[in-house]
């Protein structure tokens, strides 16, 4: 889907290839603006000659930028606020309204200052503007603009602004059966994106997610009253863009005004107001709530000169969950006795936040703006409850993350400087709510054509294990410039940008604590066996060059040029590139315990006269290119990001653009994976398993086997002093050359417009490599990795459990149709409708959320199957639409197939490595019909809304609005139940929806909100 059009003329352009080496080296970059571009021509008719002064007013800060006009008439004003503004050249004047990260084009001739008739309506408090909006066409970037008016008027479930952006073709808003909330692009996981505020980026680099903060979370990662509106950027991003592979957000603020100007609202749902869900339909409701509240303020503290702005947003929500089996384990349920079954159900998690932000603009002349924002965000979240965990496994995790920016805007006549600096302080940290031993309950089924027995969890009860205490963090400080000339003329027009951008930040992670075993009881036909057969712990250890908490200085660079290059007024070429490196010293300074570099190389018992790693070399793997000595590895140093793109204008009149590209883009390793080589061998989770008290057998004879003993009951301190404990350390050994994960993205495709409708077909391509996975080192002694269909867990390097190596390879080929229709909302028309349709082919070699691979030898050595990252087909429906009495509408409709699920299967076919379980990509069954037809879909929501204001008095109005959830209360079921792959080699999946598991979104939910504005 292509950015938004407009309906004007030509726009900026790029770098002159003489330019690109002296500047790529004089001048780095990082900061993408969120600022908008306007550009066109003023005509003799409209009085135009050199010198020309072209001047933009907005209306409603009363800030004024001036530039003069070129030999032939043309100019550009850069670094403008997406707002409405008053443009006036050569004595005329047009009101046009600008949008986010955009450049749009407006040309002067004899036009008046009467404002069309037709445009979206900016509200500015005392002045009430209709204004067209100027819609980006001429670009190769892929993706599409969220005005506020479908923030303000869509029906929504949450307060995280970022639910709409799945309005844009190839985007996929998700909130799972916890009421976490997911925004993925493409065929990419959610990490792989990265939002800016204000041109700042807000990425990740810790834990997954994408945005810092958004990890497993139903919290928002920006007040929504503070959102004026963001661009959606899917694929072909400019050179701005950096840490990326997945999808792009770009969002502005608002600032105060010259009007003083306020709002507040609040939200409510709970169980009373909600269908039940299915795993309520025989216990009844549980409990629940959806409570949200705030405000937003802004006004002038100097007219035309200083503004403020605040806006605060609260949550106080209750989700609830379902408890059940693990599909695995679906098929044995009735083996379970009452006591046990009976915990099956509903339970709640509850959660709590708060967002303050608070921004100053300081329109210090002419020439300067100034802006000192911050952020706060603190929640408190109950999380860990549902699936196979009751309310006795739940963890407490504390979320926070508070930054602070201060931006400089400085204009000239021919370019502008943007000068940010700022700090940011984000942190993650769950932990258990109880100490004590954890209880899980499972079954134990053979594996067909296997000696492995597979371990099926029903249930899990006591306090979390160890695995769940964990800190990850991120603080440190940014310095980001960005510099663009606005006025180079080349055989055409180029509108030229460079910058760079430094980060000093502290990565923190802590995977594990030292507390809460868990013992499993095997389930079977006579019932719950009287002693554990496994224990599960974390022990610490004292291994050399070791240490439990991870904390890493980490320093990143970037540098970009790019070029808007208007070679006439249809053709435009987008040229850049930018250059990213970023040192890490926990790795590059890491040293491998020296024990296990003397365990890899020691004779091998089972190959007298080798060392083991001589094991390794069937698999291709040299051991030496994981062994660290602390002066043997650099950082990675080629991430060179060139990025191409063209836009064809063909009648001149922007009605039919051609529009194409091919980009490279890096995103970047995340820490807690790259951190566990330093961690693992401090604190490793260790399995023991306890001999059978009737037979003296253990169910696995790979692992740490001894006669149970009652006394294990007592802790962590009595479970360390089991025998051969000592040696069960884990131990983490990475690639010594790991390279940054990056994606190739190509695009082709025609945006037109027809009568007042909008549309776009674009093709979209996009192959992603060296993704960070990790594998298992054991081998059986003739190098095999299998053996009778078992992986050699009884074979690890002598005197550690197990170890795992670290490399790239995960990989991934999507290739998209994105259709788009739009008719944009104008006050004359009354109504508004966006149509977007996605059709996904996409294939990868693991889950899109799994690091670890221990199915295969290497991550190289597995398939590439179905993705489990996009649906098939997804189709999208949202408008809106001024109804009777001043009543507004607004609807929503999500419809997608269901998403293929990966998993190792087993149907009786052997692999050429003798792997008897393979990898595949599964789609399972639909779960219903829209309205007529088959059960084709697996997702499926209808919401709609209803909202009015009442006028007290001037300009002070009460709210009301209803929001209906989920109309048709379809149920998008989220878990299944395997029942099986197929036999004798054949391929014969069977896989049945688990109608009382979670699901996804929300039963069909009435919502009430109330609010004021003035």
């Amino acid at each position: 889907m292509k950015a938004n059009r407009t309906s004007r003329a030509p726009k900026p352009s790029l770098l002159a290839c003489a330019l690109l080496g002296c500047l790529v080296v004089a001048t780095p970059a990082f900061a993408q603006s969120s600022s908008a571009t306007l550009r066109g021509q003023v005509s003799s008719e409209a009085g135009a000659e050199a010198g020309t002064t072209v001047t933009a007013t907005n209306l409603a800060t009363g800030a004024t930028r001036s530039v003069q006009t070129n030999a032939n008439g043309s100019y550009t004003l850069g670094g403008l606020p997406p707002g409405t503004y008053r443009v006036d050249a050569g004595g005329n004047s047009q009101t046009v309204t600008l949008t986010v990260a955009s450049t749009s084009t407006l040309n002067l001739s004899g036009t008046t200052s009467e404002t069309p008739a037709q445009g979206d309506v900016t509200d500015i408090g005392a002045v009430r503007v209709t204004a067209p909006v100027l819609r980006e066409v001429k670009t190769s970037e892929v993706g599409n603009t969220i005005s506020l008016r479908q923030i303000q008027q869509l029906p929504q479930a949450t307060r995280n602004f970022l639910e709409f952006a799945d309005v844009v073709p190839g985007m996929v808003f998700e909130i799972d059966g916890n009421g976490n909330t997911k925004l993925r692009g493409g065929a990419s996981n959610a990490s792989a994106g990265n939002l800016y505020i204000d041109g700042v980026g807000q990425k990740s680099y810790v834990r997954s997610g994408g945005i810092a903060g958004q990890a497993d979370t139903q919290g928002n990662p920006f007040p929504q009253l503070a959102v004026g509106e963001y661009k959606v950027i899917t694929s072909n991003y400019k050179a701005e863009y950096g840490q990326i592979s997945g999808a792009a957000i770009t969002a502005a603020t608002k600032s105060g005004t010259n009007e003083f100007e306020g709002e507040a609202f609040y939200r409510f749902t709970n169980q009373d107001l909600r269908e039940a869900r299915p795993d309520e339909a025989t216990s009844g409701k549980i409990d629940s709530q959806t409570k949200e509240f705030g405000f937003a303020l802004g006004g002038p503290i100097l007219q035309d000169r200083l503004h403020f702005f605040v806006a605060y947003e609260g949550k106080e929500n209750i989700v609830p969950k379902s408890i059940q089996a693990d599909s695995r384990a679906l098929p044995f349920v009735g083996l379970l006795p009452p006591a046990i079954s009976s915990q099956y159900g509903a339970a709640n998690m509850p959660f709590e936040q708060d967002l303050v932000f608070g921004k100053l603009t300081f329109e210090a002349g002419d020439n300067d703006r100034i802006e000192l924002s911050t952020l706060y965000r603190d929640e408190t979240q109950t999380a860990n409850v549902g699936g196979i965990n009751n309310l006795e496994q739940a963890t407490l995790k504390l979320n926070t993350d508070k930054r602070t920016n201060l931006r400089w805007q400085h204009y000239a006549d021919s370019w502008i400087n943007e000068l940010v600096v700022g700090t940011e302080d984000s942190s993650n940290n769950p932990s258990a709510t109880s100490l004590g031993n954890g209880i899980v309950y499972k079954v134990l089924a053979p594996r067909p054509n296997s000696t492995d027995v597979d371990e099926y969890t029903f249930l899990a009860t006591g306090p979390a294990g160890g695995l769940n205490v964990q800190n990850k963090s991120q603080k440190g400080w940014f310095l980001q410039n960005a510099l663009t000339f606005n006025s180079f003329e080349w055989r055409g027009e180029h509108t030229i940008k460079m910058g760079f951008n430094y980060k000093d930040v502290e990565l923190t992670s802590q995977d594990a604590a030292a507390v809460n075993p868990q013992f499993s009881y095997a389930v079977n036909a006579a019932g719950v066996a009287a002693t554990p057969y496994r224990v599960d712990f974390v022990a610490p250890y004292d291994t050399p060059g070791q240490r439990a908490t991870v904390v890493s200085p980490s320093k990143q660079y970037g540098i970009f040029i790019q070029d808007d290059w208007a070679v006439n007024d249809k053709l435009m070429l987008n040229l850049g590139i930018r250059y990213d490196y970023e040192d890490t010293p926990s790795y590059t300074d890491f040293v491998t315990s020296q024990g296990m570099v003397d365990a890899l190389y020691a004779d091998d018992p089972a190959n007298p006269g080798q060392p083991w790693a001589n094991r390794l070399l069937a698999s291709g793997i040299n051991v030496a290119d994981y062994i660290s000595t602390g002066n043997n590895r650099k950082n990675f140093k080629d991430a060179w990001a060139p990025r191409f793109g063209f836009s064809y204008d063909f009648l001149g009149d922007e009605t039919a653009v051609l529009h194409g590209g091919a980009a490279r883009s890096y995103d970047r390793n995340l820490f807690e994976q790259l951190a566990l080589e330093t961690s693992k061998a401090a604190l490793s989770p260790v399995a023991v398993y306890f001999q059978d008290p009737a037979t003296g057998a253990c169910y696995r004879a790979d692992r740490v086997c001894v006669p149970f003993d009652q006394r294990y009951l007592d802790g962590i301190d009595q479970l360390n002093a089991i025998p051969d404990v000592s040696g069960s350390a884990e131990l983490f050994m990475f690639n010594n050359e790991i390279k940054t994960p990056y994606s190739d993205q190509f695009s082709v495709g025609i945006s037109n417009q027809v009568g007042e409708w909008l549309t776009d077909v674009t093709f979209q391509r996009v192959l992603s490599y060296d993704g960070f996975a990790m594998s298992l080192i054991n081998r059986y002694p003739d190098g095999s990795y299998f053996q009778n269909g078992s992986v050699p867990w009884g074979e690890p390097v002598p005197g550690f459990q197990n170890t795992i190596i670290g490399m790239n390879g995960l990989e991934q080929r999507s290739s998209q149709i994105l259709l788009s229709a739009e008719r944009p909302y104008t006050e004359e028309s009354g109504w508004g409708l966006n149509l977007a349709y996605t059709h996904t082919s996409a294939r990868q070699n693991r889950n899109i959320d799994e690091a670890f691979a221990f199915d295969k030898p290497t991550i190289h050595d597995y398939p590439f199957v179905k993705s489990n990252a996009a649906s098939a087909h997804r189709f999208v429906a949202s408008g809106s639409i001024d109804g009777p009495w001043d009543i507004t509408f607004g609807a929503k409709i999500v419809l997608a197939t269901p998403e293929p699920i990966n998993t190792i299967a087993c149907f009786g076919f052997t692999d050429p490595d003798g792997a008897t379980c393979q990898q595949v990509g599964v789609t399972p069954p639909g779960t219903g019909k829209f309205l007529f037809g088959g059960d084709i879909w697996g997702y499926r929501t209808v919401d709609f809304q209803a909202s009015k204001d009442f006028t007290v008095a001037g300009n002070f109005k009460l709210s009301a609005r209803v929001n209906l959830l989920n109309a048709f209360d379809f149920k998008n079921y989220s878990t299944y139940a395997y029942n099986g792959f197929g036999s004798n080699g054949r391929f014969n999946p069977d896989l049945t929806v688990n109608s009382t598991g979670d699901i996804l979104y929300v039963p069909r939910t009435v919502t009430f909100e109330i609010g004021a504005k003035f």
